[in-house]
């Protein structure tokens, strides 16, 4: 008989499983960057990272676990199987070879390595580190059923005990205080900036796309019932995600009290390099490397695994591995770009799927009151697609800018927030609330046909016995 019942072992493994998948190299460097740029004000940006970063993945998973999808496809299938189609396999793309894959390699190096080679080594450094990098994500995330006890029994406890000791030594000797310069962009629009910088860790699109693998996990522990899953997915992110919002907090407050030492760094890479080494001397190089060996390996067997699960499923007739050593071998190529042009290229395409990812959990709360009925998902889509589209070409590069300045011209002008990276939200209440009276519409036009319906057949029955 299954049991279809998390214990709390299986609770502490599964949300140890979540947690090493989402935290990875940006959940690193981008929370110390927050805290240099927004200085004094740090917390109004913490809240807006935090929302990104931590409620939004959260929502993804609870809903994942209401809409009883088995993986990203079934998530996006409401509105219309090219959308979901076209959703997951651009979003695998950004998670896997274009971006989040071959950041974690490159994060990890920047950390490990790049501070201790000469610069005529660097290029050969980065191809060999990321070599390995990889051999060893393909090796470990090949074995599906082993994936959840390496990552949640070995790998987290060691990274979680590493991070402390940073927390623990900067408590006690702080290298200034919390009131420091806060750069231009931060001084009015903290939250709406690290709301926006909360994209660049991909946690909601990571959480979604990790569904499949999660859920897979779960039936490994036989919780296979629909509503245990949805009720685990539930408690089990509540559990990961609290973890991850300490972490954040710790890692912004760090950055912000590094200004009594430090000026704004370049990236976040190099700013948490300073802070080690600040607090750890010669030891803090070969710390940090670990540490961030440790962060980016685990989110890297996590995004291979779920592409490879996912794709397969899209296309059954070609075999898991073979995505799996796909994926691994493009992410190796990519990653030798570079962590600064990675990070570059990865922000217009997030600016453009944030907005669906969040509509699309939206949409998925709300499912109770429409039954995922596709007329209230298409125009929701269709609407924020809009907004997305223009704030995406607003991140690309100025070449791509100017084509359409036209357009981005009138939209930062007539569209509400739209200044502060919240243009979409107006489009996708609109769609929404458009969606929704469609629906009732239909229902009720439906329920009169049905009526109708009823009362000819009355009337025919005692025509009939009329007769």
């Amino acid at each position: 008989m299954k049991k279809n019942k998390l214990g709390f072992k299986g609770m502490g493994l599964i949300a140890s499983l979540i947690f090493g998948m989402l935290f990875g190299a940006g959940n690193l460097i981008f929370p110390v960057y927050l805290g240099q740029l927004a200085g004094n004000n740090w917390l109004p940006a913490a809240v807006g990272f935090l929302v990104t970063g931590v409620l939004i993945p959260l929502l993804a998973l609870i809903a994942l676990g209401v809409s009883r999808s088995n993986g990203l496809y079934d998530f996006g299938a409401p509105a219309g199987k090219k959308f979901a189609a076209f959703f997951l396999i651009v979003t695998h793309l950004s998670l896997g070879p274009l971006f989040a894959t071959p950041r974690t390699a490159s994060t990890a190096y920047q950390l490990a390595f790049a501070g201790v080679l000469p610069a005529k080594y660097q290029t050969m450094g980065l191809f060999l580190f990321s070599a390995v990098f990889f051999l060893l994500v393909y090796l470990f995330a090949k074995n599906q059923v082993q994936l959840t006890r390496y990552i949640g029994k070995w790998l987290n406890p060691l990274f979680l005990l590493l991070l402390a000791v940073i927390f623990l030594v900067a408590l006690i000797n702080p290298m200034g205080s919390l009131h420091q310069n806060i750069t231009i962009s931060y001084h009015k629009a903290a939250f709406a900036n690290g709301f926006l910088e909360g994209y660049n860790t991909m946690d909601a699109l990571a959480a979604l796309a990790f569904g499949v693998t999660i859920i897979k996990a779960l039936s490994f522990l036989k919780v296979t019932h629909p509503k245990k899953i949805a009720s685990s997915l539930v408690k089990t992110g509540m559990l990961a995600m609290g973890v991850e919002a300490v972490i954040y907090i710790g890692l912004i407050m760090l950055g912000a009290t590094s200004l009594g030492q430090f000026k704004i760094a370049a990236n976040g890479g190099i700013a948490l390099g300073q802070i080690i080494q600040y607090y750890l001397g010669s030891f803090g190089a070969a710390f940090l490397g670990i540490m961030g060996t440790l962060a980016v390996f685990t989110t890297a067997m996590g995004l291979v695994t779920s592409f490879a699960q996912d794709m397969h499923s899209i296309f059954p007739k070609i075999s898991y591995n073979f995505f799996l050593v796909f994926t691994v071998i493009a992410s190796f190529g990519t990653s030798n770009l570079g962590l600064t042009q990675i990070i570059a290229w990865a922000t217009p395409l997030l600016m453009f799927l944030y907005p669906l990812a969040m509509a699309l959990i939206l949409l998925s709360l709300l499912v109770f009151m429409f039954k995922l009925d596709n007329v209230v998902y298409r125009p929701t889509l269709f609407f924020t697609s809009l907004a997305a589209v223009l704030d995406g070409i607003n991140a690309a590069p100025a070449v791509i800018r100017n084509i359409f300045s036209l357009a981005l011209d009138k939209y930062y002008q007539y569209m509400p927030f739209s200044e502060v990276g919240f243009g979409w939200i107006l489009p996708t209440a609109i769609g929404l609330v458009l969606g929704l009276l469609l629906h009732w519409r239909k229902n009720h036009n439906t329920e009169k046909i049905t009526e109708n319906d009823n009362i000819s057949e009355k009337i025919a029955a005692k025509d009939n016995e009329s007769l």
